[in-house]
């Protein structure tokens, strides 16, 4: 079981590396645009009409990538208060429940994200700027981010119901 879990975190984390590096090159992407943006209306008076439109795209897709790369390195915001008085056992059952409800949330996300992007896909649902980008391509990023986050969430239950069950705990039992 162990070497199953090794595995599966190993692929993840693989997988969750490249959309990383994609969520960065996509986030670098805005700070171009919207320098050509300044420079052009600045310096030569002739404004852009897509620089904001591509931006905000941009920084929508990499935020949604960047979920699972943010959960899978251990920097989302926790608050630890309560939680660090815990004993180990306690705190791994604590996490199994929240990683259980993250994981509860993000497969009702993705499916309503998977909905919202194949419904935009087949009614060719545009966006109403210059440049009429078919909504279903920055909505892939969506349930994308949030499937990949789901998968780490249950890899945290997976590792956790291991130490469980490992009787790693079983010399702090009271």
């Amino acid at each position: 079981m162990k070497k199953a879990i090794f595995f599966y975190e190993t692929i993840l984390k693989k997988v969750t590396n490249v959309m990383g590096v994609f969520a960065g090159v996509i986030l670098f992407v805005p700070a171009l645009m919207i320098f050509y943006e300044v420079v052009m209306r600045g310096m030569f008076n002739a404004p852009t009409e897509w620089s904001i439109e591509l931006s905000v795209y941009c920084v929508l897709v990499a935020g949604f990538l960047g979920m699972p790369v943010t959960y899978g390195a251990g920097k989302h915001i926790k608050v630890d208060i309560f939680t660090s008085k815990l004993s180990p056992k306690n705190y791994c059952f604590l996490e199994i429940l929240a990683s259980t409800i993250g994981a509860i949330f993000c497969l009702v996300f993705f499916v309503e994200a998977v909905n919202m992007a194949s419904l935009s896909y087949e009614i060719d649902r545009r966006s109403p700027d210059t440049l009429r980008v078919p909504l279903w391509i920055p909505q892939l990023s969506m349930p994308i981010g949030i499937g990949m986050l789901f998968l780490h969430f249950l890899g945290t239950i997976f590792v956790d119901i291991t130490k469980l069950t490992s009787g790693e705990f079983s010399k702090e039992v009271a």
